[in-house]
């Protein structure tokens, strides 16, 4: 009886720690989209301290550092769009790794830096806004909140996967995916051994008329078994397609297959609006538990049919 009861305990124990929390993403959310983080403007005190919190958090994980400087991975942005005396500006990527032992790794990325107060060009705000906070609730410490949730869910789920999962906060993206483009020509791991890359940007607005995009679902035959038998209580739309907007763009150009997932634009959309009490966050525990099902189904899935196409 005492050993049955143990079991239980351990049984109970797993399925409360392999839970998407709702309360996790909000805590990040809140932290990273407030006025006192001006924006996260590349090259400012704010986005190096929420580089600092992510890096703590990988940290508290138990993840391994896989930057080139502990968890860090610095190299150099530039600012296009506007003339400004300081164009050149220091970034990191913050990169975890959950070593597995396994000779492929899966890439969960996001990126956490955003426009700071609209100044650099990047708003779409009207004029009048310009230089008010721009705090980026949706794009992207949605990302980042799921980013750090996965890392959680898979550090602690007391499952050894198939693969290795490399978890890379993104640096400089805003200013034209500068730290993925970084990441992929100075790789921390060899470009070979990643299986795929999932990449969120943007997947705190969701809208049930719209769905979920689920983007580059053809730059691998593997992603039809993948979803094949997969279901959620949201809408998600499977698109061929694999380049966009966002960090993932610098993997395919690479020719590694790519999930892209994102819930769209919206009127806040690189405006002063994107604040953190209109994000879905029971929308963003389902999307996560899609992307998890992906992952995990992505773990069955033979390696010779996991090639890229285009």
């Amino acid at each position: 009886m005492k050993n049955l009861f143990l079991s239980l305990c351990l049984v109970g124990f797993v399925s409360v720690q392999a839970q998407i929390s709702e309360q996790n993403l909000e805590k990040t959310i809140s932290y990273l989209a407030v006025d006192k983080m001006q924006g996260r403007q590349t090259g400012s005190k704010q986005v190096h301290k929420a580089s600092k919190f992510i890096e703590k958090q990988f940290k508290k994980l138990g993840l391994a550092p896989k930057g080139e400087q502990g968890y860090r991975q610095s190299f150099t942005a530039k600012v296009s769009r506007v003339k400004v005396n300081d164009s050149l500006r220091k970034a990191d990527n913050i990169i975890g790794f959950l070593d597995n032992g396994a000779e492929k790794t899966i890439v969960v990325g996001a990126h956490y830096d955003h426009i700071g107060h609209g100044e650099l060009g990047n708003s779409r705000d009207d004029k009048d806004n310009i230089g008010k906070i721009h705090n980026g609730a949706d794009d992207n410490a949605s990302g980042v909140a799921g980013l750090l949730e996965l890392a959680r869910y898979y550090s602690q789920n007391q499952v050894k996967e198939k693969y290795n999962i490399l978890f890379i906060a993104f640096g400089a993206e805003e200013l034209g995916l500068f730290g993925s483009k970084y990441f992929v020509e100075h790789p921390t791991i060899p470009l070979n051994t990643i299986h795929w890359m999932l990449n969120m940007d943007m997947i705190g607005r969701y809208n049930p008329e719209n769905g979920l995009a689920v983007i580059g679902y053809g730059t691998s035959p593997a992603f039809v078994d993948i979803f094949k038998d997969v279901h959620s209580d949201i809408k998600f739309n499977l698109s061929k397609d694999g380049r966009g907007g966002s960090d993932q763009t610098s993997f395919y150009d690479k020719k590694i297959p790519v999930l892209f997932f994102h819930t769209g634009g919206h009127p806040d959309y690189h405006k002063h609006g994107d604040d953190a009490h209109k994000i879905n966050y029971k929308a963003m525990k389902s999307i996560l538990e899609l992307e998890a099902k992906a992952i995990d189904n992505s773990m069955k899935v033979s390696q010779m049919d996991f090639v890229w196409t285009n």
